[in-house]
């Protein structure tokens, strides 16, 4: 779907010729684009300022019919995520308009002080991405992805990245695939069914696959996670998925949070708080679309999947604030919220991993705290670790796919906020605030000495309202991010 073109650009057939213009500069070196941009001149609504668009139709010489001018604002403030941005843009727009193609003139890389892949690359995801429709439970389809994205470059830039367009195709469709799986109802992908489904896709990419059953889990001690299914009569599934390449001297462990749907149980949740709750896997998703991307990729590295799968439900067999119980590594636990089941599931999910798989580093997604969203709002994503070395690392990969995180604190003295009086831990802090930061070292009470990082993704997982490349359900977020950051580990 995604190509590199050259040649004449008046002679190339397409539904629409997208430019991108900056406020106050040239983009384009290329003489039939500049030509193009010319014709804004005497348009008085246009001034290439963020946000700004214009269209033309039926301009001599073209065999598009139309020319649509999108605006970046001032060069200095264009960057990878808005060049990103300006494609999804661009996509979405041409998909409202029941187009089918269109070519995307790319900016000249000395132009704008990036190197070529850095522009190319950013303007392929947000258009991939921005194709993306989930209408699935829609009788009427009003809306169709665009057929094919082209981009209009110089012949070296064709010739010298010609499978750039497949590599960014193979990491964004595991984003589209998280994305699928988030808005999901729950009704249809309740723990059985969902682990089901993961397992089906991973077995066609050749992925090692272990599915624990309920009995399973019980046999072999995962008390955090049974005593968060208590309440549903769907029972838990732990899906372990392994890609293990040949010579992999290094073993890198992702943990996601599936909690297939979230109520709260005996802490229920209020109304306002609960309809979107079928999005409490996204970690969970996020973990098996990396693998599955990771598997078509075939990084050098061994990669685990471990992804716990819970529907936290009240009823009369639900855990109760003030129940002890005993998670996987024997440590015991004091539920004083059950609405804090997240980290509960994880801890299990972690304990084994570190068991079986000993890991040389160990990164858990979770959409875990409200207090995450309070600090950060809903488009960064809190990091946690006490590794510098591995949080830079995260850090550099948030920049590069615009998946963003910031780093947050981990004090020592805040541990004290986890004591009980009657068990090793408790999985809720005496204290109200400050409570991304001790799920945190709840978390971090179950790593022993593995290199570690917990990634808090309740803000960017899910969209109430429509973005410039993601529209309204999950995002994805944290695909892109551990695609990239496999590369670099």
């Amino acid at each position: 779907m995604l190509n590199l073109k050259t040649g004449d650009l008046y002679k190339l057939q397409t539904d629409a010729v997208v430019i991108p213009v900056a406020e106050d500069e040239q983009l384009h070196e290329n003489e039939r684009v500049i030509f193009l941009t010319g014709k804004t001149e005497t348009a008085r609504e246009f001034k290439g300022a963020r946000g700004d668009e214009l269209t033309l139709y039926n301009l001599p010489s073209l065999k598009s019919p139309r020319v649509i001018f999108l605006g970046l604002g001032k060069k200095n403030k264009i960057d990878a995520e808005s060049l990103r941005a300006v494609c999804g843009k661009a996509v979405r727009k041409c998909i409202k308009n029941r187009l089918r193609s269109i070519m995307i003139a790319a900016p000249s890389s000395g132009i704008l002080g990036m190197e070529i892949k850095d522009i190319i690359e950013p303007m392929l995801e947000g258009a991939f991405l921005g194709n993306h429709l989930f209408n699935k439970y829609k009788e009427e389809k009003k809306n169709k992805p665009l057929e094919k994205i082209n981009f209009f470059v110089e012949p070296q830039i064709m010739i010298n990245f010609s499978g750039l367009p497949s590599q960014v195709e193979t990491v964004c469709k595991g984003t589209l695939l998280a994305r699928e799986w988030v808005s999901t109802p729950s009704n249809f992908k309740k723990p059985e069914q969902f682990a089901k489904i993961i397992a089906s896709i991973a077995k066609k990419e050749n992925l090692i696959i272990k599915n624990f059953d309920y009995k399973y889990l019980k046999r072999l001690g995962f008390g955090s996670i049974l005593a968060v299914a208590a309440g549903s009569r769907n029972k838990p599934r732990l899906l372990i998925l392994k890609y293990d390449p040949k010579g992999a001297k290094k073993t890198i462990a992702l943990v996601g949070k599936g909690i297939t749907f979230d109520s709260g149980g005996i802490n229920l949740k209020p109304s306002g708080s609960l309809e979107d709750m079928k999005m409490d896997m996204s970690g969970a998703a996020a973990v098996a679309a990396t693998l599955i991307s990771a598997a078509k990729m075939k990084p050098k590295v061994r990669i685990i999947g471990a992804i716990p799968l819970v529907e936290n439900m009240p009823s009369g067999d639900a855990a109760r604030p003030g129940d002890i119980i005993t998670g996987y590594n024997g440590k015991t636990i004091e539920i004083n919220n059950t609405d804090a089941e997240g980290r509960l599931i994880l801890a299990d999910a972690i304990s084994y991993v570190l068991k079986e798989h000993i890991p040389d580093i160990l990164i858990d997604v979770a959409t875990l705290t409200g207090a995450c969203v309070v600090a950060l709002g809903e488009k960064i994503a809190g990091l946690f670790s006490p590794d510098d070395e591995l949080a830079e690392k995260i850090i550099q990969s948030a920049k590069k796919t615009g998946e963003r995180c910031w780093r947050m604190p981990l004090p020592e003295d805040y541990r004290e906020l986890l004591k009980s009086e009657f068990a090793d831990i408790s999985n809720m802090s005496s204290s109200k605030w400050g409570g991304a930061i001790t799920a945190a070292l709840f978390l971090s009470e179950f790593i022993k000495d593995t290199r570690w990082a917990h990634i808090d993704i309740a803000g960017p997982a899910y969209t109430k309202k429509e973005t410039d490349y993601c529209g309204v359900g999950g995002t994805g977020f944290g695909v892109r991010l551990l695609c990239d950051l496999i590369q670099k580990l």
